[in-house]
């Protein structure tokens, strides 16, 4: 895992969200998105077995992984809703989106960090 490419991967998810909600076109699917399996990382995660899986920096990031994707689905649940969502609210740094992404930052710097350290 390149753990740098996964937080910047993970990073770019505001700017579509940002993007989508100046015109929600339907171009992301939330039941898709609240999936937290498809993208690099989700397969990454569940890919991973054995001692690996159960440190609890990994299962932290699992957590806050499936909580990411769930916040960002809501977000894009409320605009193909045609509910009023501005991107500060949905998106700024007191939201649930900006919350639990900040927790994967966090956990995928942890994890380098111990990775690192084991080698």
């Amino acid at each position: 895992m390149n753990f740098d490419e996964a937080i910047a991967a993970h990073s770019a998810w505001k700017q579509k969200l940002a993007i989508y909600l100046a015109k929600p076109d339907k171009s992301i699917d939330a039941g898709k998105l609240a999936q937290d399996h498809h993208c690099d990382l989700g397969k990454w995660i569940y890919s991973r077995t054995g001692a690996d899986a159960l440190s609890a920096t990994f299962v932290e990031l699992k957590k806050e992984h499936s909580n990411f994707h769930q916040a960002a689905a809501d977000v894009v649940r409320k605009a193909d809703a045609g509910q009023a969502v501005s991107e500060e609210i949905s998106l700024g740094a007191k939201s649930p989106y900006a919350s639990c992404s900040s927790k994967v930052v966090a956990a995928l710097m942890k994890m380098k960090r111990e990775s690192a350290n084991a080698a």
